[in-house]
């Protein structure tokens, strides 16, 4: 499916979309967060881009492992942990591998999901990044498993990220600072879960 170019070129790409983004996601974040999800993704994805021109040639565990250290040590806020502890379980899951399958590709979102659920202690429903990822993962699983097309499946995941985006907004959000505004968080949109269906489609227009 991809080898470790690809995924460096790919992580390259979420970097720049990342920044494109910066203003929405820091706007989404303004009304029921610390309103800096944005501007820390920015800051610390500009810290990946650095790193990556030196993980030419390695596998995939370890570029995966590099981004997510980088992540926790330079975005503020919940974000960092819980993104930095993503992708480190999923370059665990992956470990040594020059070149990953479909079947890779879902055991290191489901590691991602896990080490987010266990860093931020929360589930699905929750107004959280969760709520595009769970749904893409199981989006993803169920058609891999039905055609043994990654690629579709893949645009299978987008598409229930999306949704996850905006079941966000129909739900009271009970984790970090936005669970404080209780009911008025009500209509809004998540931005954890918007920047993780960014990275989706990313990944999905580059494979």
């Amino acid at each position: 499916m991809t080898d470790s170019s690809k995924v460096i070129e790919i992580l390259k790409q979420i970097g720049e979309q990342i920044q494109m983004e910066k203003d929405f996601l820091t706007e989404l974040d303004n009304v029921i967060g610390d309103g800096d999800h944005g501007i820390n993704m920015a800051r610390g994805f500009k810290e990946v881009e650095k790193k990556l021109a030196d993980l030419s040639g390695k596998d995939i565990g370890s570029i995966l492992k590099t981004v997510g250290m980088s992540l926790v040590s330079t975005v503020g806020g919940a974000s960092g942990p819980l993104y930095g502890t993503a992708f480190m379980r999923a370059g665990v899951a992956v470990g040594a591998k020059t070149e990953i399958d479909g079947s890779d590709f879902i055991a290191a979102l489901e590691a991602a999901i896990g080490g987010i659920e266990m860093r931020g202690k929360a589930h699905e429903g929750e107004k959280t990044m969760l709520d595009a990822l769970i749904p893409a993962l199981n989006a993803i699983k169920k058609s891999y498993a039905e055609n043994n097309d990654f690629k579709a499946a893949l645009a299978q995941g987008v598409e229930a990220a999306e949704k996850g985006v905006e079941y966000t907004k129909t739900i009271i959000a009970t984790k970090g600072r936005a669970s404080y505004l209780g009911e008025r968080s009500l209509g809004h949109q998540d931005p954890g879960a918007t920047s993780a269906c960014l990275m989706l489609k990313v990944i999905d227009r580059m494979l």
